[in-house]
C-alpha cells in the first residue's frame, strides 16, 4: 500500500472538517450572534419602555394637582375678557365692603408687548366712609381674578351729579388680564363692545 494513502485520506477528513464547520457551525454561530443582538436590543428597548411607562405613572399620579393648578390659573386670568364676570365681581366686592356709591369702566383691551396675553385697564370710583373705602381696596386685593391696581386718588365728596353721598370718593385705575391675546373670537363681549356699570349700593 502507498504511503500517500494515509496522507489523502487525511487531508480528505480536514477538508470534510472544514467544509462541516463552515457549511454548519459558522451559519449556527452567526444565528446565536444574530438573536444575541436581538436580544440586547429587546432588554435596551425593555429599558426605554420601563423607563416611559414610569414617567407616564408619574404624570397620571400628578394629573389632579396639575389640573387643578390650570383651572385655578384660569380663574386669576381667564381665557376671554368675560366682561360681565368681571363687572360682577367687583360690584360684590363694593356691596360686601359697603360702600355708599359704585361705578366701573371698562376700557378697551390691549394686547400685551410679549404678544402673550390681553391687558383691560378699568376705572373704578367708589363713594363712602374711610373704612368701607379701605375694605374695598383690601377685597381688590383678594379677588379670585387677577386685578393690579395702577394708580388710586382719594377726595372729599363724590357720587352722581345732585346725590349727595358724603363721605369720601375713590378713583383707582385697574389693570386685569385675559390669555386671549387679541380679545378675538370666543370673547365676552365681542371685540369692540364695552361696558359701563355705575349704581349705589346696599352696603354688606
Amino acid at each position: 500500500m502507498s504511503r500517500r494513502g494515509p496522507i489523502i485520506a487525511g487531508a480528505a477528513c480536514v477538508v470534510l472538517a472544514v467544509l462541516g464547520v463552515v457549511l454548519l457551525v459558522l451559519p449556527k454561530m452567526n444565528e446565536v450572534t444574530a438573536k444575541e443582538d436581538q436580544l440586547a436590543a429587546a432588554e435596551d428597548q425593555e429599558g426605554t419602555l420601563q423607563a416611559e411607562l414610569g414617567r407616564l405613572e408619574d404624570a397620571r399620579a400628578e394629573a389632579p394637582e396639575a389640573e387643578a393648578e390650570i383651572r385655578e390659573l384660569e380663574t386669576l386670568v381667564p381665557p376671554t375678557e368675560d366682561l360681565p364676570g368681571m363687572i360682577r365681581l367687583l360690584s360684590g366686592a363694593a356691596d360686601r365692603a359697603g360702600v355708599e356709591f359704585f361705578s366701573v369702566a371698562p376700557g378697551a383691551p390691549a394686547g400685551d408687548e410679549s404678544g402673550e396675553f390681553s391687558i383691560i385697564t378699568t376705572g373704578v370710583t367708589v363713594n363712602g366712609e374711610f373704612f368701607s373705602l379701605d375694605e374695598f381696596a383690601y377685597r381688590l386685593e383678594t379677588l379670585p381674578r387677577a386685578a393690579k391696581v395702577m394708580n388710586i386718588s382719594i377726595s372729599r365728596g363724590g357720587g352722581e351729579e345732585g346725590s349727595d353721598t358724603g363721605g369720601l370718593s375713590m378713583q383707582l385705575t385697574l389693570e386685569l388680564y385675559t390669555t386671549d391675546p387679541s380679545a378675538g373670537p370666543g370673547s365676552d363681549p365681542a371685540p369692540g363692545e364695552s361696558y359701563f356699570a355705575s349704581a349705589p349700593t346696599t352696603g354688606a
